[in-house]
C-alpha cells in the first residue's frame, strides 16, 4: 500500500476495480472473525456431543482469546516479513486445520492447544486485512477513528458468530458451523490465489530478535489465571490441588518472566511498559467494568434459561439487540469522540451511566413473568456502554510511546479479552452461590410441619419453589450491590478533573515503523 498519493492496494491485481478492493478485505475480516477453534454459542451441544464439561469448552474459548492477545506485539514483524498473499493463505490453511481438529477431538489439552493456535492466526489475518485498508478508513491515521471501525467489526462479528452458530445447530448439528467456516475460508483462499499477487513495497525483515520464550511464558501465565477462575468453583477453589498447582505455576513463571525482562535486550513486554500511568489505570478500570458486566455472563443466562425458560433460539435472538448496541455505540463514539474530540472523561461517564442503567433496570424489573421485550433496553445499554469504554481505553494507549504501544495493547488485551470476563464471572459466581445458600436458609426457616402451606404442597415441589425463589432474591441482591458499586465509581469519576482528549492519537507511517524495527535489528547484530 502506498504511503503517499491516492489510496490503492497494489497487492490486489489491477483487473479488480479500485473501489472494490477495500471491500474484499472487509469481507475477509468478517470471515476470519467468524472463524475460530470453538463456538461458545453451541457450548451446550458440544458438552453433550463430546462428553465434556462446560468449563472445558470455555477454557478452549479463552485460550483462543489468549492467542489473539499475544499476537498484537508481533503483528508488524509478521507484516514486514510476509506478503499479504502469503499471510492470508497461511492463516486460512491453519484455521481450516484447526476447525477440523476441534470437530473431531474430545481431548481437553488438544482442544485448548488448537484454539490457542487458531487465535494467533485469526488475529494475524485480521490485522493483515485491517492494516492494509487503514488509510482507506482514515487517511490521517487517526486511531480514534480506526478503533471505532475495529470494534464495530470485531464486536459485530462476535454477535453474528453466535447467531449463526445457534441457527446452524438448530437446523442441523453444531459441527455444521465448522463446515460453514471451512467453506468460507476455502473461498478466501480461492479469491486470494486469483486476485492477489506477491507484492512488497519494502524489503522483508527477518523474524529476528523476538523473545519467543517470553511470549510462551506470558501465554502460560494468563492461561493459568484463566484456569483458576474458570475451574475454581468446580474444584472448590484452594481445596483442590489443581488450583494450588496452577497458582504456584503462575507465580513462578511471572517471577521468571519479570526477571528475564530486567536484563535481556528485547523482552516480549518491557518492564517500563507497565509503569505508564495510562496502562495500569486502564487495567484497573477494565477489571472494574468487567465486574459490573459480569451478570451478562452468569445471572442473565440463569434468569433467561432457568427462570423465564427460554430456549436457545429465543435466548440467542437477544444478540440482535446486542448487535444494535454495538452499531449505535460505535457510531456515537465516532461522531463524538473521534470527530468532535470529546474528552476521555466525558465518554467514560457516558459509558458507565449506560452500564448503570442496565443494572438499575434489571434490579427493579426482575420478575417471573417479565416479557422478552422488557429485556431489550437493558441489554442495549450494556452493549452500548461497553463499546464506548473499549474504544476509548484502546485509543488512550496512543499516549504510550510507539516503541511500547503494541506491548501496551497486548497487556490491555490480556485483561479485556482474556482475564477480565472470567475473573468477573468467577467473583460474581462465588458470591451468587453464597447468596443462594444464605437466602435458601432464611426463606426455608418457616417451612416446617407447623406451617399450613408446607403441609399442603408436596415436599419435592416445595423445595423446588424455595430454590427458585432464593435464586431470584440472590440475583436481585447482587444486582443491587453492583449498582451501588457502579454509582460510587461514577461519583469518583465525576469528582476527578481531566481535560485529556484524543487530539494526538495518530498512527505513524509504515515506513517509519519499519525504520524503527530495522534499527533495532541492527543493534542486535552489533
Amino acid at each position: 500500500m502506498h504511503e503517499t498519493g491516492p489510496f490503492s492496494i497494489p497487492s490486489i491485481r489491477s483487473f479488480i476495480p479500485e473501489k472494490v478492493k477495500p471491500w474484499i478485505l472487509v469481507v475477509f475480516v468478517i470471515i476470519f472473525q467468524l472463524s475460530g477453534g470453538v463456538y461458545l454459542a453451541a457450548v451446550s451441544e458440544m458438552v453433550g456431543s463430546l462428553a465434556l464439561m462446560q468449563e472445558d469448552i470455555m477454557m478452549a474459548g479463552y485460550a483462543s482469546m489468549v492467542g489473539m492477545a499475544l499476537t498484537f506485539n508481533i503483528m508488524f514483524r509478521l507484516k514486514f516479513r510476509f506478503s499479504s498473499k502469503v499471510g492470508l493463505l497461511t492463516c486460512s490453511v491453519v484455521l481450516i486445520i484447526c476447525n477440523l481438529l476441534c470437530m473431531h477431538t474430545s481431548s481437553v489439552p488438544v482442544l485448548v492447544s488448537v484454539c490457542f493456535v487458531a487465535g494467533i492466526f485469526r488475529m494475524w489475518a485480521t490485522f493483515e486485512c485491517n492494516s492494509t485498508i487503514q488509510l482507506w478508513i482514515t487517511p490521517k491515521r487517526d486511531l480514534s477513528v480506526f478503533f471505532c471501525y475495529i470494534y464495530l467489526l470485531v464486536q459485530g462479528c462476535i454477535q453474528l458468530s453466535g447467531l449463526t452458530t445457534v441457527y446452524t445447530a438448530f437446523l442441523s448439528k453444531w459441527e455444521y458451523m465448522h463446515w460453514l467456516v471451512i467453506g468460507l475460508l476455502g473461498v478466501v483462499m480461492i479469491i486470494t490465489i486469483i486476485a492477489f499477487r506477491t507484492y512488497r513495497s519494502m524489503k522483508k525483515l527477518p523474524l529476528f530478535g523476538i523473545d519467543w520464550l517470553g511470549a510462551i511464558l506470558w501465554a502460560a501465565i494468563i492461561l493459568c489465571i484463566i484456569f483458576i477462575c474458570n475451574y475454581g468453583e468446580y474444584y472448590d477453589w484452594y481445596q483442590s490441588i489443581y488450583i494450588r498447582i496452577a497458582t504456584v505455576a503462575a507465580i513462578i513463571m511471572l517471577i521468571l518472566n519479570v526477571w528475564r525482562a530486567s536484563f535481556i535486550r528485547h523482552p516480549y513486554i518491557e518492564l517500563k511498559t507497565w509503569k505508564f500511568r495510562i496502562v495500569y489505570i486502564t487495567l484497573v478500570l477494565y477489571i472494574l467494568i468487567d465486574i459490573l458486566l459480569a451478570p451478562s455472563h452468569l445471572l442473565e443466562h440463569v434468569y433467561i434459561e432457568s427462570i423465564l425458560n427460554y430456549d436457545s433460539l429465543h435466548t440467542i435472538s437477544l444478540n440482535w439487540i446486542v448487535l444494535l448496541g454495538v452499531v449505535v455505540g460505535s457510531i456515537f463514539t465516532y461522531q463524538t469522540f473521534a470527530r468532535r474530540k470529546w474528552r476521555y472523561k466525558t465518554m467514560t461517564l457516558i459509558a458507565i451511566t449506560a452500564i448503570l442503567g442496565y443494572l438499575m433496570i434489571l434490579y427493579f424489573t426482575l420478575d417471573y413473568n417479565q416479557s422478552k421485550e422488557s429485556l431489550f433496553l437493558p441489554i442495549f445499554l450494556r452493549s452500548f456502554g461497553y463499546v464506548i469504554i473499549a474504544i476509548c481505553f484502546l485509543t488512550a494507549l496512543s499516549r504510550v510511546p510507539f516503541q511500547q504501544f503494541f506491548q501496551a495493547i497486548t497487556i490491555q488485551a490480556f485483561i479485556s479479552a482474556c482475564i477480565g470476563g472470567v475473573l468477573g464471572t468467577a467473583v460474581l459466581g462465588h458470591f451468587f452461590k453464597v447468596a443462594i445458600k444464605k437466602n435458601a436458609m432464611l426463606l426455608g426457616s418457616t417451612l416446617d410441619h407447623v406451617n399450613p402451606l408446607a403441609s399442603c404442597i408436596p415436599r419435592g415441589e416445595l423445595y423446588g419453589v424455595l430454590y427458585q425463589q432464593s435464586v431470584m432474591v440472590s440475583m436481585k441482591e447482587l444486582y443491587g450491590w453492583l449498582l451501588l458499586l457502579g454509582i460510587f465509581c461514577l461519583l469518583v469519576f465525576m469528582i476527578k478533573e481531566s481535560s485529556i482528549s484524543p487530539k494526538s492519537a495518530f498512527h505513524p507511517t509504515y515506513r517509519r515503523i519499519r525504520r524503527f524495527v530495522k534499527h533495532e535489528l541492527r543493534k542486535d547484530k552489533i
